[in-house]
Order: C-alpha cells, then structure tokens, then sequence
C-alpha cells in the first residue's frame, strides 16, 4: 500500500514535490507517488471517479534511482514481484517490503521462489533483504529443492477431509449452536437492471466449477467422508418479491429474511453449504443474499468467489461464453496431497515447534468481565465498529515499515500490551489466520484452506516498545514458518485441560487483511452497495478485525455478550486507539508509561 496523489497543471518531477511537501509535512502524509493528469475523471454525479485514476508508472515514484533486474536470476525475481505487488515494474534497488509487501505476501513470495526457482528460502531471511539485488544473491547460493506435485485424485475411491474439515465437522455433530458461528453471510444491495437469468447463470457457474460447493460429508464405516453432487445441480437460490409491501413492512420483512438467511442451520450430510435468497424491492432494486458454511469456504473464497461472478454476470449480460479458464483440481485433490504431505520429518519439525512454543502458555486469557462465564459457550455475540482514523493509519503504515516490520505486527503489538494489562497477566495468547495456501495451484480454488496460528506474546519480558515488536516479529515469522500444521492437531498435540466454557489455547483474536487485494463487485448496469452482517454469533471471547484499504484501517470487535457488556468494549476500544497512537510517537519508550485512558477518560 502507498500513498499516491493525482494533480493537474504544469508538470513538476516526483522528487521535487516530495522534498517541498517534507518540508511543511511529516515523512508519513507524503505520497511517495506524483500522477499528472490532464483533467480528474469525474463520474456522471460530477463526484471523482477513483476507479478511473491510473495506477502510477516508474515516472510517478518519488524513490531510488531505477535499474532494471540484471541476469536471469533477477529478472525471475522481478516478474514474480510484479506479480504478486499488482507493479508494471520494479528495479533492483528496490524493496519488497517498501512496494507493499506484506506477512501473506511474503509467504506467497517464499511459494513462488520455491515452485518457480526451485529454492527453499526462510521467512526471516525473506524480511531481511533489503534489495531484490540482494535477494538474487540468496537465491543462487541456496539449495536446489523439487516441489512435489499436487496430485488428482480419483473420485471412485472414498475421499478424506482435510485435517481443518474434520474438526468443523465434530463440532457440528456435537453441538449445532457452534456450527452456526461458523456460517459466512453476505448480503448486497443491487440498484439498476438486474439481469436474473444472468446472475442464476454465473451463480449456476460457479458452483459447476467448484466441487467443493457441491461437497456433502457422510460418515461411513466410522469414517467421515466426502461426497459429491453433479455438476449440474446448479445454485439455490429462492426468490422473495416484496414489492407488495408497504415500506415500513417491506423493511421488516427484510431484518427477519435476512437474520433467517445468516441463521438457518446446514445440514453437512445433505447439502447445499452455499445458499442465497434474492430479495426484490422494486422493478431496479433487489437485495442479493448468500451464505456459505466455513467447511467449504474462508476469506480467500469469497474474493475468488467476488472475481469470478464479476467475469461471468459481465459474459453471461452480454451473450458471451464462460469467459474463466479451467481449474487444474479441486479442493479433494489438495485434502489427499495434505494428508500425505504433512508426515514424517516434516510433521515432527512442524509438532516440536508448537509444542516448545506454546508448553506453559496460560490457558485462559483472563479478562475482567461483566458477567459470569457460563460453563457451556452459547457461542452468542454482537459487534463494534473501529476506525483508525487516516492519519493515524498512515503512521502505522510507515512506522512500522521504518521498523522492519508490518502493520500486523505493529497492531499484534498494541493489542497484546492491551489484552496484558486489562488481564494482569504478564503472557498472552492471541489467534490470527492465515490463508494457508503455500501452492500456487491452490490460489484459485474455493475451499476452506484458512489455518489458525497460536502466538505467544511475554509482554511484560520486554521493557522497551521497539523490543517487544522485534520479539513479535520473530515469533511471527517462526510461526508463519511452521503454519503447515493444523490448529486443530496442535490441540491434540499439546493436549490442554479441555473446557465447554472456552476455545482452547486462545480466546482472543487479531486479523489484519488476510486475503488478496479487496475486490469490489462491479456489474454492468448496476450499483452495488454491501450491507453489514450481524450474526449475532462469535467464535472466541474477544475479536478484532481490520481490514486495511489504503487510506483508513478499519473493522469492528466481535465480543462474546455473555461475558461483556457494549459499553467494555467501547471503552477497551478507546484504550486500543490511545495506546496505539502513543506506541507510534516513539517505540523507543519504555512499556510501562504507555497510557490507556484518553484526556476525556481521565
């Protein structure tokens, strides 16, 4: 991510106006691109159009003198770079980190450096290039390493789950209150002329394409396994016309189809685990809702999801063919591949690791709450919203870039010092995602691939900002390193004092943009606008999620209503935003003067 600016007038060099703009500015409000343009692209309401701004060229940046990649070695670098970043270019003084490199982004470089190059190059050292010059040295004196091919499975034989399906799958047996926190609703508000044969069409598509969208699980013999529905069985999709209604009604009816929608159990042995209900207002205006079942579905899904409805509605409106190119596999071939991957050497250097990390870690994160913990989690919640106003979300951009580290690792940061001091405890546990597709094979398939990691955090080791961030910053990238293994088996390896009353090993998450580049749906003839989900479910005591998109971070808190009250939250947010905010005037301080409460709260 990075700041751009776009002007008109006379042409003046990127170099120039950055230096004259550092004089009256901090170093983080300074676009670091300069886009001339003759006149701003305005939409038809005389508004400007963000979607027509160019991206900026090699000419726009404000940055080290260009060279272009020498040899063979940096030029492979350079196009897996470009194509990662979303860049027409990149020179060999440049960093990966400094053109927007993040956590997923250099795990998905350490993929393509292996199955392309043929190297097997470590996160830490991935982070501690500075240069793709420099990387190209790494390369050509490591190891030569074979990828292992994913394989295609036949489908007359009885097909596992992979290891993340069978825990989801358990814990719908065991209780179906939990299986509805992992629903994934997501409504949208259509204004325009909606093509319907078109929208029934891609969604028909997109199911076809996907055969974990038309996954059942039974269990036979004492196992679990996967079942398939034809290609053909299309999407379902029921229809409700409220046109009728009178609009006080109308919106009634609304609120009730669509908390029904979010709520409305699966059934994993009968399917279909990805649903919708087509809401119609009026003539041109419809609310499009869809729900999937976590077990076939996480974050990454739904953009491959986003981007392939937009291609095939844009098709299918004008009487074009699919325009998609044809899957390599399918979700079944990777849960075999992950069964037989994850064994000897690597299994053990992946469970010694989890076991030494987390051994002695406390159990439960011991919040002050508002109510009693029950001993059965009812897995019921609300939601907050948070922003992180724009210059504060500049800062933490280019703090923690100055730092060697990433937003994520900045924000790990202050959540951690906040969760420590509002529970006494000098160590926390926090879970965060990852999108656990270390193949590029795996990148365009729909499936739930998403792991958990458990990151202990010894806050109170540390006496200074700058040293608890690089603490967090190794563990991080250890853990990244060792990502393979599923949450679910580090459980079963660590073996903890099971509860009804918690999740196991943590109950506290942070999430930070886990899944590619946003993608906005954009469909011809109609605007779009998402509308909020509430479930009225959480998985853990306390979340944060935010998702960053260039200008503001934000998300909401996901908190458990059975131990907190709106109004803890509220405060805690405050707390968060303050501590934050003073972390980044100086990370040289010590931890203890950190503040919590605001002018108004003291």
């Amino acid at each position: 991510k990075r700041l751009v600016a776009y002007l008109c007038g006379e042409p003046t060099s990127a170099e120039q106006l950055r230096s004259e703009l550092l004089k009256h500015l901090p170093e983080y409000m300074v676009p670091s691109a300069f886009v001339h343009l003759d006149a701003l692209p305005l939409t038809a309401n005389g508004k400007l159009d963000r979607r027509a701004l160019p991206a900026p060229g090699l000419e726009s940046l404000a940055s080290k003198t260009y060279e272009a990649p020498q040899g063979a070695t940096e030029i492979a670098i350079a196009g897996i770079w470009q194509s990662l970043l979303g860049l027409d270019q990149v020179g060999r003084h440049d960093g990966f980190l400094e053109l927007g490199g993040h956590s997923l982004l250099t795990v998905q470089l350490q993929a393509r450096l292996h199955q392309d190059l043929g190297v097997e190059i470590d996160l830490r050292s991935l982070f501690a290039q500075t240069s793709l010059s420099e990387l190209a040295q790494s390369v050509e004196q490591a190891n030569q390493s074979t990828v292992e091919a994913i394989s295609l499975v036949s489908r007359d034989q009885a097909l596992p789950l992979s290891l993340a399906q069978q825990r989801l799958w358990f814990l719908d047996q065991l209780d179906h209150a939990a299986s509805v926190a992992y629903h994934m609703p997501a409504a949208l508000h259509l204004r325009g002329n909606l093509d319907r044969s078109a929208l029934q069409r891609a969604l028909d598509r997109i199911v076809a394409r996907h055969e974990s969208l038309r996954t059942t699980f039974e269990r036979h013999n004492g196992e679990v396994r996967q079942q398939f529905a034809a290609a053909n069985i299309g999407f379902a999709l029921s229809e409700h016309d409220l046109q009728s209604l009178a609009v006080d009604a109308r919106q009634t009816a609304v609120e009730q189809l669509t908390q029904a929608e979010a709520r409305e159990a699966f059934d994993l042995s009968q399917g279909p685990l990805i649903r919708g209900r087509l809401l119609r207002l009026a003539e041109d205006e419809h609310i499009l809702l869809v729900t999937q079942h976590h077990i076939v579905s996480d974050g990454w899904s739904v953009a491959v999801l986003i981007g392939e409805f937009n291609a095939l509605y844009a098709a299918f409106c004008q009487g074009l063919d699919d325009p998609l190119p044809a899957l390599t596999l399918q979700y079944a071939d990777y849960a075999t591949w992950q069964q037989q991957h994850l064994q000897g050497q690597r299994l053990q250097a992946q469970t010694d690791f989890w076991k030494s990390h987390l051994d002695g870690a406390p159990a439960l994160l011991e919040l002050p709450t508002d109510h009693t913990r029950p001993q059965v989690q009812t897995y019921r919640g609300a939601t907050l919203p948070l922003t992180l106003p724009a210059p504060l979300s500049a800062r933490l951009r280019s703090v923690s870039q100055q730092q060697g580290l990433t937003p994520f690792m900045t924000l790990l940061g202050a959540w951690s010092i906040l969760l420590s001091r509002l529970s006494n405890q000098p160590e926390v546990v926090v879970g965060t995602p990852v999108a656990n597709r270390p193949r590029r094979e795996t990148e365009a398939l729909i499936g739930f691939f998403v792991n958990t990691l458990a990151l202990r955090i010894n806050v109170q080791a540390h006496s200074r900002v700058d040293q608890l961030l690089a603490a967090i910053k190794a563990s991080a990238l250890d853990a990244y390193s060792h990502q393979d293994l599923p949450f679910e088996q580090v459980v079963e390896v660590l073996q903890p004092e099971r509860s009804l009353g918690h999740s196991p090993l943590f109950q506290a998450m942070l999430v930070l943009g886990n899944t590619p580049q946003d993608q906005a749906l954009a469909l011809p003839g109609l605007s779009l606008t998402p509308l909020p989900q509430a479930t009225g479910t959480t998985q853990f005591d306390v979340s944060l999620s935010l998702n960053d998109d260039g200008d503001i971070i934000s998300g909401q808190f996901e908190y458990a209503t059975d131990l907190f009250d709106e109004s803890t939250i509220v405060r805690w947010s405050r707390h968060l935003l303050h501590l934050l905010d003073a972390m980044l005037d100086d990370v040289a301080q010590p931890l203890a003067t950190l503040p919590l409460l605001d002018n108004q709260q003291r």
